[in-house]
Parts: C-alpha cells; sequence; structure tokens
C-alpha cells in the first residue's frame, strides 16, 4: 500500500487525510495535539511533530510515496522547498505568498512533480481554464469564489475554514488583475460589487489575489479572480485595515514587541472558527470567453455545495479537500510526467487528468454546472 503524508490536520487537512486513507496508508501531521485528536477512531497514523523543523520534516516523509502540503501560508513556501529537496513528490493546498516558480529548477533537478495550490479556487478554477485555455483562444477569465456559513451571525457573519492569518491576507495583499494584457495593480477589497444568487441572496465580491500563476502561465488578455462575503464585510475590514490591526511591523506595548497581526488573528480566531456541524456553502462561478473553432464562444461553470452532513464536513474543506485529493490520485495512480512547478492549470492541458478530476469531484457530490453558449 502506498504511502502519503499530510503536514497539517487542519479542517482541511483532515478532510484529505480521511478521503486518501480509504486507499492509502495515511500518516497525518501536526504540532497541535486537538487538531490530531480529531483523527482518533480512524485508520490514519496521527503524529504530533514541530513542522517548523526542517530535519523533522525530512524524516517523517523520508520512505512516503507522495506529501500533501496542508499548512497555513506563512509556513509553505519553506516547507515546500524542504520537500522537493528530499525527493518527493508533493500536492500543496498552503496557498504561500512567495512564487513558487522560484523552487522550478529544483524541483527539475531533483526530478519532482510538485502541485501547487490546488485547492478550490485557486485549483479547482485553474484546471478548467487550463482544459479550455488548450482548447480555444481564451479573451476573457473571470472567477469568483466565496465560502461563507448559512447562518449570518454579528459581528463578521464569516467563518475561516483554514487559517485566519491566510483569511487576512486576502485583505492586504495587492490584487493581480490583468486588463488588456497588461497586469494592473489594484487594492485587495476593492470594485465591490452586489451579486445576487438564488439560494441565498444578495452578496458583494471584491477583488483579491488569486490569479495568482495563471497571470505567468496562460496568454489570456483579461482576467480577474473576486471573492465574496456578505454585504458590510468588506467596509469593517476595511476598517480593520486602515487602524493598523492587519500590519505586520512589529510594536511595543508594555514594553513587549507584537506584531498587529498576530493579536488580531489570535482574537478572530474565536469568532471565525465554526462551530461542530455548523453548514456553510461555497460558490465557484467561473466565466471563459473567446474563440473556439472560429466563432464566439463562452463557457460557465457554477458550483453551489453546501455542508455534508452525512459525514459532518463543510462544504470549504470538501470543495478544497476533494480537488487536492483527486490530483494526488491522480499523480499516484496514472499517467502525468511532468516535473517542476506544476500549478493545477498544467493539471487542466492534460484531457485525461481534466477528466478524471471533473468526475473524481461528481462522484464525491460536487455539481458542477457547465453551460456553453
Amino acid at each position: 500500500m502506498k504511502k502519503i503524508v499530510v503536514l497539517g490536520a487542519g479542517l482541511v487537512g483532515r478532510t484529505i487525510a480521511q478521503e486518501l486513507s480509504k486507499d492509502y496508508q495515511v500518516t497525518a501531521v501536526d504540532a497541535n495535539s486537538d487538531q490530531l485528536k480529531a483523527l482518533s477512531n480512524t485508520n490514519i497514523n496521527p503524529l504530533k511533530a514541530d513542522l517548523s523543523s526542517n530535519s523533522v520534516i525530512n524524516k517523517i516523509i523520508s520512505d512516503c510515496d507522495l506529501v500533501i502540503g496542508a499548512l497555513p501560508g506563512f509556513m509553505g513556501f519553506k516547507t515546500l522547498k524542504s520537500i522537493i529537496e528530499t525527493g518527493n513528490n508533493v500536492v500543496d493546498i498552503s496557498f504561500f505568498p512567495e512564487d513558487p516558480f522560484l523552487l522550478d529548477g529544483l524541483a527539475k533537478e531533483n526530478d519532482v512533480t510538485a502541485i501547487v495550490d490546488c485547492g478550490v479556487s485557486p485549483g479547482l478554477s485553474n484546471i478548467i481554464l487550463g482544459y479550455h485555455h488548450k482548447k480555444m483562444k481564451v479573451e476573457n477569465y473571470r472567477c469568483i469564489v466565496g465560502g461563507l456559513p448559512y447562518k449570518r451571525e454579528w459581528p463578521f457573519e464569516y467563518k475561516a475554514y483554514f487559517s485566519p492569518i491566510d483569511v487576512i491576507e486576502e485583505y492586504t495583499r495587492p490584487a493581480r488583475i490583468v486588463i488588456d494584457g497588461k497586469v494592473i495593480e489594484k487594492p485587495a477589497l476593492s470594485d465591490p460589487e452586489i451579486i445576487n444568487y438564488k439560494k441565498v441572496g444578495d452578496l458583494e465580491s471584491f477583488n483579491t489575489d488569486g490569479l495568482r500563476s495563471l497571470i505567468k502561465t496562460v496568454d489570456v488578455p483579461n482576467m480577474i479572480e473576486k471573492t465574496l462575503r456578505y454585504p458590510g464585510h468588506i467596509e469593517l475590514m476595511k476598517v480593520f485595515r486602515e487602524i493598523g490591526l492587519f500590519n505586520d511591523k512589529e510594536i511595543e506595548i508594555a514594553g513587549k514587541r507584537i506584531r498587529p497581526i498576530d493579536l488580531t488573528s489570535k482574537l478572530l480566531f474565536p469568532f471565525w472558527s465554526p462551530e461542530r456541524g455548523e453548514e456553510d456553502f461555497t460558490i465557484l462561478d467561473v466565466l471563459i470567453e473567446g474563440k473556439e473553432n472560429g466563432k464566439n464562444s463562452s463557457h460557465r461553470y457554477f458550483i453551489f455545495d453546501s455542508y455534508d452532513p452525512a459525514e459532518d464536513n463543510s462544504s470549504m474543506a470538501r470543495t478544497t479537500g476533494f480537488t487536492c485529493s483527486a490530483a494526488a490520485r491522480f499523480l499516484l495512480e496514472h499517467s502525468f510526467e511532468r516535473k517542476g512547478i506544476c500549478p493545477p492549470e498544467f493539471l487542466g492541458e492534460d484531457e485525461n487528468c481534466y477528466n478524471y478530476i471533473l468526475s473524481y469531484m461528481s462522484k464525491k457530490g460536487i455539481v458542477i454546472n457547465h453551460s456553453q453558449k
């Protein structure tokens, strides 16, 4: 039986570990004992370890067939580099801020396939674009994505299914979009729009830096990614940002030096942590327009996914975790020979991989509605 090591046992990491443990020998590693306790009564091997140490990681993954990176973003790049140096293939969902292609040469030197950003978006959205980019001249790409609780609770009307610091990154890092072939930077939280979705009503969208690798890997003259929240969230986050609560430079308080973002993350965690069994939903709304077979063509992919009570699993963990799991299975069991840093759009360029992943998502109950004009 092939061995997989999952680094990080948060809500999404646990979902990936549980999904892959159905067919593989899985070890889930985390520094937090409480995270690992959630894996009791499973066939997953829980391992508590300090994942900030390269030597610890190297020892843990020395004899595995595949590594899954599911750590917070601030740990992601360093960890990915360490994994690549050991010669292990890896699928990563840490969404770190650094450019993954800085590790492309190292991965190729070590004969490693490193699939990065393999969640729902970036992730599944990239796979879809990669597929169509191979088959048509794409002129416009728009991705709108968000995960929210059904129950709207004051003051935030939001819950985070991964590290709060990674969520805050969406509110501070400039958003890169592409207009007429030029990369334009806009402030995060900018260009708000109200969009109505039948099942949940009005949501507000705003610019976030979700295009990531697509800016380098596809030749599409117009691309934008926006995130969804309940109306009012943008203004509240702008206030937090304006008064410095998201700053990562240390300040002195009562003789001690702290980063405001660390304090903010600590204070937000109780409000943003979903309760057990709390119902949530995920929306992924992708529009691809261009020329296909000499004619104007558009493809829309739409997902509205909800919490799964049968497995007590959040929609965000499902949509993110199952995309990652599908890529991991394809890499282990099928022919994907590309080496180096492989963002999800490279998976989509492989028609067999594209069909496999979309079929896998469908079998897991993720309904992907595709319409073409």
